[in-house]
């Protein structure tokens, strides 16, 4: 402990330094950090940040990066995710992707599909190189194990879902887990299956390992093919009732596990997480009023999107992160009105209340603090 003290103390002094009033008051009137982000542009007094030091693209869709993060980074859970921050345009844009890696490992793996919305994904999966700095917030999120795994594991994962099944699925074979884990993953074909190499690899290495590769929109006679159902669940994995089970992806493959568990009143086996953009719902025989952001006095008509798309259409910036109701980055307090859940259906009369404005959209009038 002793020498791990010493070996510290050139950089807590050198921390406690640069964070001194002093040495902001040489510097003034720009702050210390923007003298000391020239030399190093990772390093940041408060903020996470990390330099981009590999670039895979294991399919066509897709990057894969590999982030050194600076010594603000705290770490993270298996199945919890992280805002990124990139400059697109000299905009600064945030969104949320699952680490792929393990916390173990001392760099950060993540992999980014493109998408047709995908502001981020779409940059990054074209424009991603070796030295580039984004920004990184603190891991967040409840999909994740219990501190003593479950003894029967069933990961299900769908197109980039994949990212928080294989950070799950490495720590566990890595930590000598013994009890049965059936991997099925879906795909739209062989092209398109992330980590593929690697999830076959471990399967022939890991007796305990029941790897499945379900390619929807390819057959064959030693494919499997469809999408997830009872038949196809029964074949693959047997009975799942004694098993855990998380599932990761679009909006169908959520919406088929949780039908099947619900049928099977097994609700409380069942985690999921959404790891696509749901198709923007608009809700139009409730769109009549106006929507009044209070604050920049801003006011629009309302055409049944969402809070967050009628504020930008409303020429506004709100802070916003996933744009599906996970991060909880836009939260924003409506003064007044009654909104529905885009996502959900639910309607609800608000009152000074805080509400996801990227999966709400107004009915009716509304005012909201923005």
């Amino acid at each position: 402990m002793a020498l791990g003290y010493l070996r510290n103390s050139p950089r807590r002094i050198t921390r406690g330094l640069l964070d001194s009033q002093f040495v902001e008051s040489l510097v003034s009137p720009n702050p210390v950090e923007r003298y000391i982000g020239l030399l190093d542009p990772t390093w940041s007094r408060r903020d996470v940040r990390a330099e981009v030091v590999g670039v895979d693209r294991q399919t066509p869709r897709s990057v894969t990066l590999t982030l050194q993060p600076n010594s603000n980074w705290a770490g993270f859970v298996p199945g919890q995710h992280v805002g990124l921050t990139v400059e697109i345009d000299g905009v600064l844009t945030t969104r949320y992707y699952s680490p792929a890696s393990r916390p173990a490992d001392k760099r950060l793996e993540l992999t980014i599909s493109a998408h047709p919305a995908g502001k981020v994904s779409n940059f990054l999966v074209k424009n991603a190189r070796v030295g580039m700095i984004l920004g990184l917030s603190p891991a967040e999120g409840e999909f994740v194990l219990p501190s003593s795994p479950p003894g029967e594991l069933l990961l299900i994962s769908g197109g980039s879902g994949i990212t928080p099944m294989m950070s799950i699925l490495r720590t566990l074979l890595g930590d000598e887990h013994a009890a049965p884990i059936t991997f099925l993953h879906y795909a739209r074909t062989g092209r398109d299956a992330l980590y593929r190499e690697e999830l076959e690899r471990l399967a022939a290495e890991y007796e305990n390992l029941n790897l499945v590769t379900v390619l929807t929109r390819e057959t064959g006679p030693k494919l499997i093919s469809g999408r997830l159902s009872r038949e196809q669940l029964k074949s693959i994995h047997g009975d799942h009732a004694n098993a855990e089970a998380y599932v990761c992806g679009p909006e169908s493959l959520i919406a088929a596990a949780e039908s099947i568990w619900s049928q099977d009143q097994l609700e409380d086996k069942l985690h999921t997480e959404l790891f696509s953009l749901p198709e923007p719902l608009v809700v139009t025989e409730d769109a009549v009023g106006s929507v009044r952001f209070t604050k920049s006095g801003v006011e629009v008509a309302n055409d049944g999107q969402s809070l967050l798309v009628q504020a930008e259409q409303g020429g506004l910036s709100p802070r916003h992160g996933c744009r599906m109701g996970i991060c909880h980055t836009c939260v924003c307090r409506l003064e007044s009105g009654t909104v529905r859940n885009v996502r959900t259906g639910e309607v609800k009369t608000v009152s000074n209340e805080l509400v996801q404005i990227c999966v709400n959209a107004p009915v009716g009038d509304m005012e909201i603090d923005l």
